[in-house]
């Protein structure tokens, strides 16, 4: 795992939404949802070694690349992270995040916990939401319903997801995705609350705010 230096600019205009959560839990259905339904909401799309699953495209929900592809990107620092997860890389594209940003717009990163937190010693302002499952009993049923991987790789899922439930308390938001609609709610929620913050509104309306005189007011997020 590794991170890049921090950019040299962290007030940037755009917000950063950072979602986490053990494989099973709808953390990617959530997140598409969401973009459907919100169209200030961009996607930012991580690099990993793994396969394409079901429908999954290049470009779409993954840059797909081999190992050497993806060593070469970390020897060339293009990662604000990476991380090994279940025994494939992934890792986040620092220019994609910056650029996006920088011009304003709203990214949702999906990506691990170990990740997540790495983003945030990054970028300030990010926000971090975890999923979690409303039992373990559903989060295994879950994933033995989507029939992607074999009943040693589902134990192995498992297995992981205690440790990585463990550090949701590490999150700003915690969402339980025990009915897809109401988690898809308190989602829209959070983004929307957060882009009302006095920060948050106060970086995206410079010549308002100063035009009443609040220059320099509330720095504090």
């Amino acid at each position: 795992m590794s991170e890049s230096p921090l950019p040299a600019e962290s007030n940037y205009p755009g917000n950063l939404y950072v979602v986490a959560a053990p494989s099973g839990t709808g953390k990617s259905s959530l997140v598409k949802a969401l973009m459907e339904l919100d169209s200030r909401v961009s996607p930012s799309v991580s690099h990993t070694t793994r396969a394409p699953r079901g429908q999954e495209k290049e470009g779409r929900e993954y840059h797909f690349v081999d190992q050497a592809h993806f060593d070469a990107l970390v020897a060339e620092n293009a990662f604000l992270e990476w991380a090994k997860v279940h025994n494939n890389a992934y890792g986040t594209s620092r220019q994609a995040i910056d650029d996006q940003i920088a011009k304003g717009t709203d990214v949702v990163l999906e990506i691990d916990y170990q990740g997540a937190l790495q983003i945030k010693r990054i970028y300030k302002n990010a926000v971090l939401i975890f999923i979690l499952p409303p039992s373990w009993e559903e989060l295994r049923s879950r994933l033995e319903r989507r029939a992607e991987d074999s009943d040693e790789v589902i134990e192995v899922r498992l297995a992981n997801a205690r440790h990585e439930i463990a550090q949701a308390q590490h999150f700003h938001y915690v969402i339980i995705n025990e009915l897809f609609d109401r988690a898809l709610f308190d989602l829209k929620a959070i983004v929307h609350a957060h882009r009302l913050k006095y920060a948050v509104q106060r970086r995206m309306h410079v010549d308002t705010f100063d035009g009443l005189g609040l220059t320099g007011v509330g720095e504090a997020e």
